[in-house]
């Protein structure tokens, strides 16, 4: 329930912080609301009565501004704001609306803190107020860290109650009732007499009122959609091959390009020669863009062609030249002056160890990994002197048209980003490299559409991959548990990479997403202690699906799981003493009775590991159950278990819970980046391979839903796979992997 006070007309009051007065900044322009940008240009007869909804006589529209990569993001926000504006959203127009600060993410900042997303008091409620003006000041309309329904549960839901209210005082105003007496009933206002009014036929007159932002939502008794397995709306499109993504974006007299960067990224370009080339069939035009050379022509397929007969020489990034190296690099950034944080610190770890007759040591590593998505980097732009389009999936759209505008030379409200459906991103559309050198190649066609596809090999050459990690950890037992724990890791930092070609200010204090996943872990273990160290920036790198926690759950989770092990004690039942986290507790005894656990080894063939990683608010725990097999090891059966305080929708939950496991299961199987010449050495999938159709296991899910906080479950099922993994082998085996990817160690069947 919530009331809101009246506001102006051309603002939405639309921060969930602010609506809930958690924080109170004193500067009017920290508390002041983004524009509706949807009144801008609005039509005669269109109403745009908050962000969120547009309608006009054709009906209406629900604007969904969060990118969907698959993961249902266009439907999740339509049956939100569907739920209370009273719209069946299978009969509305969905569109991505435009780049604006309207679409801030207030919750985007949240895994960045040095407060973990579990703590609820008041420096880290403080805190995530913080983050929430900082992301409306800069205007982080970004998709990404799980935080779309988080973000959107209560914003949706208000401004479908607000349009709703505001069409209804519309219809109140025509016929003279009053609007405490109309109902809505699918995109139409029910007067008492049973007479009814659709929305379209409301919108001249509701364009004309101020908004009714004094609203109360409804009950969670009268949901129709939420907490209901709900039909996407991209379901029939994905299921009989028409869902349209930017890739199958076709415009009138278009082009089609391709480019070749320096695949040492961040190298730049010595000099080329591309006589071949120019006499090749189709070839429109070669122009050089930044670190590389694009080729234009008249279909894809020459692009591609005429690009590769291209003799280019190329000069050195600046980072170690192979893998190596590179690990050279983490070894040696274990030094005082490159301690970046010590966000945990509890007992006494030295006197512990002191105190041991012999500390358990280990050393884990995790590799650089790609995104790797199926649809390649591309984009269509349209360029003239006046104005610039570009249609394209993107995660960043103001980002992209705060960019394009600089490269263009043109204000930023002359750039029209076309945000499209995306063909999976796992971070890789956080990005927009690819855009603005399509943007280069539109510039030079003046006037002409110009789409620009990268190669397969371009991809992975450029895709901004996930930081490799290093970990040392020591610990100690007593007594039959676990009495001690230490883990120092080094690492490049993600956010200083990625914010700096985002060209905004990188969040002060200590790189969080560097020990996510390790600090903030739901363990009371007496003597605990974890140190990030900053390792100098080397490949360029970016958000990898569920970040930080990605990798670092496998180091947290499986030295964890080896301090078990040397305590003698159930690896289940050890989790369980040791949490002091009620939601994550009941997680891993929901865990422990669905999987029927009884210990490691089921019989000799068969064994089980368990791990249990807090990532994004989400305690998410699994059971990976693995055999012998003369074909190597099999992974037979996954039983998962997560609390995202309410489940929004049962079948895209398990859909999502599902598809996360089988993602990281199969990174952690059989995917690396390895460097050689300062380029990666993997080049397509046939050398970064995930899971095969005959290996995926069976996967049994349960969600529950404790505590009044919601959460996002996209990145949540990542980080437990891995190590959950590794420990089944180790309690098959009885050889412990302590580096990724595991085939490296073992075969698989």
């Amino acid at each position: 329930m919530a009331r809101l006070g009246k506001i102006a007309r051309r603002t939405f009051l639309i921060g969930s912080a602010a609506i809930a007065g958690g924080v109170a900044f004193g500067y009017y322009n920290l508390r002041k609301e983004p524009l509706n940008p949807l009144l801008k240009g609005l039509q005669p007869g269109e109403a745009a009565i908050t962000p969120y909804v547009r309608v006009d006589a054709k009906g209406v529209t629900l604007i969904t501004p969060r990118a969907d990569k698959g993961q249902g993001a266009y439907s999740i926000q339509a049956h939100l704001i569907a739920e209370e504006l009273d719209v069946d959203p299978h009969k509305v127009r969905i569109d991505p609306g435009p780049p604006s600060p309207a679409y801030f993410n207030s919750r985007i900042m949240d895994d960045s803190l040095p407060f973990s997303t579990i703590d609820d008091g008041f420096l880290a409620r403080g805190a995530r107020g913080g983050g929430e003006v900082l992301s409306r000041l800069l205007g982080m309309q970004i998709t990404g860290g799980s935080s779309t329904v988080p973000d959107g549960f209560h914003k949706l839901r208000m401004a479908g109650a607000v349009a709703r209210e505001t069409l209804k005082e519309a219809a109140a105003r025509r016929s003279g009732v009053s609007r405490s007496l109309l109902k809505t009933q699918d995109g139409m206002v029910i007067l008492p007499d049973g007479k009814s009014v659709t929305y379209a036929e409301l919108a001249v007159e509701a364009a004309q009122l101020e908004p009714i932002t004094d609203v109360t939502l409804r009950p969670e008794q009268e949901w129709r959609y939420i907490g209901k397995s709900m039909r996407r709306i991209d379901i029939v499109a994905k299921s009989t091959g028409t869902q349209r993504y930017g890739i199958d974006v076709r415009l009138d007299r278009m082009l089609y390009a391709t480019v070749r960067a320096n695949p040492g990224m961040g190298g730049t370009i010595k000099r080329y020669d591309a006589s071949t080339a120019e006499k090749m069939r189709g070839v429109k035009k070669i122009v050089p863009v930044k670190d590389g050379v694009g080729v234009i022509a008249d279909n894809t397929w020459r692009a591609l062609q005429a690009a590769a007969a291209i003799k280019i020489e190329w000069n050195d990034p600046p980072y170690p030249a192979n893998s190596a190296r590179m690990w050279k690099v983490l070894e040696n950034s274990f030094s005082k002056d490159l301690q970046d944080s010590r966000l945990r610190n509890d007992g006494d770890v030295e006197k512990a160890l002191a105190g041991a007759s012999k500390p358990i040591e280990a050393e884990y590593r995790t590799p650089y990994l790609a995104h790797a998505p199926l649809e390649p980097m591309n984009a269509v732009v349209l360029y003239t002197k006046e104005r610039l389009d570009i249609w394209t999936g993107t995660q960043i759209p103001l980002f992209l048209q705060m960019h394009a505008a600089k490269l263009a030379q043109l204000p930023e409200d002359k750039v029209h980003v076309h945000a499209q459906p995306i063909g999976g991103s796992f971070g890789a559309r956080l990005d927009d490299t690819y855009a603005l050198q399509a943007i280069e190649l539109a510039i030079a066609m003046e006037g002409v559409p110009v789409k620009m596809t990268w190669s397969r090999e371009e991809n992975m050459a450029h895709d901004y991959p996930r930081p490799i990690q290093l970990s040392r950890a020591k610990g100690t037992v007593r007594d039959g548990n676990v009495e001690s724990m230490s883990i120092d890791i080094a690492g490049q930092s993600m956010g200083a990479s990625w914010f700096n070609r985002l060209q905004a200010p990188v969040p002060p204090g200590p790189d969080t997403t560097s020990v996510n996943g390790v600090w903030d872990q739901p363990f009371a273990i007496p003597n605990y202690r974890v140190t990030g160290y900053r390792a100098k920036e080397m490949v360029p790198v970016s958000p990898w699906r569920s970040v930080g926690a990605s990798g670092n759950g496998f180091h947290h989770a499986s030295f964890l799981d080896e301090l078990i092990h040397a305590a003698d004690a159930d690896p289940m039942s050890e989790l369980i003493r040791l949490c002091n986290h009620d939601a994550s507790k009941a997680v891993l005894e929901a865990l422990r009775d669905i999987s029927g656990w009884k210990g490691r080894r089921i019989d000799d063939r068969r064994a089980r590991g368990v791990a249990l990683t807090l990532s994004f608010g989400v305690p998410m725990a699994e059971v990976v159950e693995v055999s012998d097999t003369p074909q190597g090891i099999r992974i037979d059966r996954v039983y998962a278990v997560c609390n995202v305080g309410r489940v929004l929708d049962p079948i895209n939950f398990e859909a999502q819970i599902q598809g996360g496991i089988i993602w990281g299961l199969g990174h952690a199987m059989n995917c690396e980046l390895t460097y050689d010449n300062f380029t990666p050495v993997q080049t397509n999938y046939h050398e970064f391979e995930g899971m095969r159709f005959h290996q995926a296991p069976e996967i049994i899910v349960k969600g529950l839903q404790l505590g009044s906080e919601v959460r996002g479950i996209g990145e949540p099922p990542v980080p437990p796979a891995a190590p959950a993994l590794a420990n089944a082998i180790f309690a098959l085996t009885g050889k412990r992997v302590r580096e990724l990817p595991l085939n490296k160690s073992v075969k698989f069947a």
